[in-house]
C-alpha cells in the first residue's frame, strides 16, 4: 500500500468545487499570488521623511576615534595610562591598564558645518553637508556576537526580528516582484551570527531578508532550466502551490511553509523583473567609475552600492550592505593596516552612492546609514590595536529627511563614553522607524500573548536629526 495519496475527484462538478468553485478562481489565484509574493504595502503612521533605507554595515567595529570623532587630547596623552577619573572600563579582550593609543590620522574640517573627518574618508568628506554624524551611540553588546545581534535586532540574544524585518512588517514593499528586504555581503565570509542578523525572529518568515550574491549573478538560479518556458514554469508552480496549500490548510501555525509558498511565487515574479533590476551592464562607464568599479580595491563594495541604488530605485524597502563580512573591521592589533585597507575599499563607493542618489533625486527619500556594531577604545591593545567599545561610538546618517552638516551628541574627551544625548541602539531603531513614518510604539507584533516592539519598550526617536530642539 502506497503511503502517498492524492484523491481524484468523483465528478467534473467535484473537480470544479475542489479547484476553488470554478475556473474564475484561477485568475483570482494569480492576483492573490502576486500580492502574497512579498510583504503587503501598509500606510505609515505619519508623514515619512524616508521611503527606503540603505544600511552600510562595517562588520567588526570601525574606530570612531580615527574616522569621525576627533579627539586632540588622545594624542597629547598617548602612551600614558587612562586617567583614573575614567575608572576601569570593561573591555572584551580584558587587557587591563593599557596605555592610550594616539591617532595617526590627518584631520580636516569639512563642509559648511565644519565636520571633523579624517583622511581615511576623504571621498565621503565631500558630502559633509549631507552627513548627520551621531557621536554618542551605545550598545549592550561588548563582543561581536552580542554587538552585531544588538545592532540588527535590538537584543544581544538571537531570536528577535531584525530591523529590516520590522521595516518590511511595518510598510511592506512598493514592488511585489522583488523582496522588501535584501542583504548583500562583500565576500563569502560569514557575518557573525549568520542569517539571524536579517531573520524575522518570531514574525512570519516572509519578512526576513533575502541574501543576494556579492559577485557574478546577484540572484542564483534566476533563469529557467533549458527547454522550460515561462508557461511551463507557471504550470509547475501552480500545481506545487496547490499541493502545498492543501498540506498547509491544517497547519496554519507553520509560517515557514507559508513563507516557502510565497517565496516560490516571488521567485517566479523575480524571473521576469529581477534581471532588469540587477543588470549593471545597463549602467554607463562613468557611473561605474563613480562607484569605484574600475579599481580592484573598491570594485566589490562599489558594485554592491550601485546594486543597492538600483534596488531602492525599483521599490525595495530595505537594503543592507556588509563590509568586512567575517568581522574584518575588528582591529585588536595593527589598526593602521587594517583600517587603511578597509576604509579605502568603501570610501569611494559610499561617496559614489551619495552622489548618485542625490543626482537622481533619491537621497531625499532614501535614508543612508553608516556604522558597525560598536567603536574602538582609546586604550591600546597589543601595542598597535584598539579593543571593542560599545559605550560611546559614531554612526552617521544621510538623506531621508535628516539635517546634515552637523554632529549630534558627544563622547568624553577621549572618546570612551557617550556623555551628551546618549543614543542606545533602541533609540537608533526608534529613530529609523520615525524617519520611515512609523510610530514604533504602534508597530506591535503579538507573540505568545505578549505585545512586542522593535525597541523592547525602551527607545525614543531622536528628533534633533530633523532639526527639532528636543529628544522625544
Amino acid at each position: 500500500m502506497s503511503c502517498h495519496r492524492y484523491d481524484l475527484p468523483a465528478s467534473r462538478r467535484h473537480f470544479l468545487q475542489t479547484a476553488g468553485c470554478g475556473f474564475g478562481s484561477v485568475a483570482l489565484a494569480a492576483l492573490l499570488g502576486e500580492q502574497a509574493a512579498a510583504a503587503p504595502v501598509r500606510a505609515p503612521h505619519r508623514p515619512a521623511q524616508a521611503k527606503n533605507v540603505i544600511f552600510l554595515f562595517m562588520e567588526g567595529g570601525p574606530s570612531h576615534l580615527d574616522t569621525f570623532d576627533y579627539k586632540p587630547l588622545l594624542n597629547k596623552l598617548a602612551g600614558q595610562p587612562l586617567p583614573a577619573s575614567f575608572g576601569q572600563p570593561l573591555t572584551a579582550a580584558g587587557e587591563g591598564k593599557s596605555p592610550l593609543l594616539g591617532c595617526k590620522r590627518t584631520w580636516q574640517q569639512r563642509g559648511q558645518g565644519g565636520l571633523w573627518i579624517s583622511d581615511w574618508f576623504t571621498e565621503t568628506a565631500r558630502h559633509a553637508d549631507d552627513l548627520a554624524v551621531i557621536r554618542s551611540c551605545a550598545s549592550s553588546g561588548i563582543n561581536h556576537a552580542g554587538g552585531v545581534c544588538s545592532m540588527n535586532t535590538g537584543s544581544i540574544f538571537g531570536g528577535r526580528p531584525s530591523l529590516g524585518a520590522w521595516a518590511s512588517y511595518g510598510l511592506g514593499t512598493d514592488n511585489q516582484n522583488l523582496p522588501a528586504f535584501v542583504v548583500i555581503k562583500d565576500s563569502e565570509g560569514t557575518v557573525v551570527n549568520g542569517v539571524r542578523n536579517w531573520g524575522s525572529g518570531f514574525m512570519p518568515a516572509v519578512y526576513q531578508g533575502v541574501e543576494f550574491n556579492s559577485d557574478g549573478t546577484p540572484i542564483k538560479y534566476l533563469d529557467n532550466p533549458k527547454d522550460v518556458d515561462r508557461q511551463r514554469q507557471r504550470d509547475r508552480l501552480d500545481f506545487l502551490g496547490e499541493l502545498n496549500r492543501n498540506f498547509n490548510a491544517t497547519r496554519t501555525t507553520n509560517t515557514e511553509l507559508d513563507a516557502r509558498i510565497r517565496s516560490f511565487e516571488l521567485a517566479y515574479q523575480m524571473q521576469a523583473e529581477a534581471p532588469s533590476a540587477v543588470d549593471l551592464s545597463k549602467e554607463s562607464a562613468a557611473t561605474k567609475k563613480l562607484y569605484g568599479m574600475d579599481q580592484k580595491e573598491t570594485a566589490t563594495f562599489g558594485r554592491n552600492c550601485l546594486l543597492a541604488r538600483r534596488l531602492v530605485e525599483n521599490g525595495v524597502r530595505f537594503v543592507q550592505l556588509y563590509s568586512g563580512a567575517g568581522s574584518k573591521w575588528d582591529s585588536h592589533k595593527e589598526i593602521e593596516s587594517n583600517h587603511t585597507k578597509l576604509c579605502h575599499s568603501v570610501d569611494k563607493p559610499i561617496a559614489g552612492l551619495l552622489t548618485d542618489l542625490k543626482s537622481r533625486g533619491l537621497l531625499e527619500e532614501t535614508l543612508v546609514i553608516w556604522g558597525g556594531e560598536f567603536g574602538r577604545t582609546p586604550m591600546s591593545e597589543q601595542g598597535d590595536g584598539r579593543d571593542h567599545n560599545p559605550t560611546g561610538f559614531t554612526m552617521w546618517m544621510a538623506g531621508g529627511g535628516v539635517k546634515g552638516g552637523q554632529t549630534y551628541g558627544a563622547t568624553d574627551d577621549l572618546g570612551l563614553f557617550a556623555v551628551e544625548d546618549r543614543l542606545h541602539v533602541h533609540d537608533l531603531h526608534a529613530t529609523i522607524m520615525y524617519l520611515l513614518g512609523i510610530d514604533h510604539t504602534q508597530l506591535v507584533y503579538n507573540h505568545k500573548g505578549r505585545p512586542e516592539r522593535i525597541d523592547q519598550n525602551e527607545g525614543h526617536p531622536y528628533r534633533k536629526l530633523l532639526g527639532d530642539s528636543a529628544i522625544v
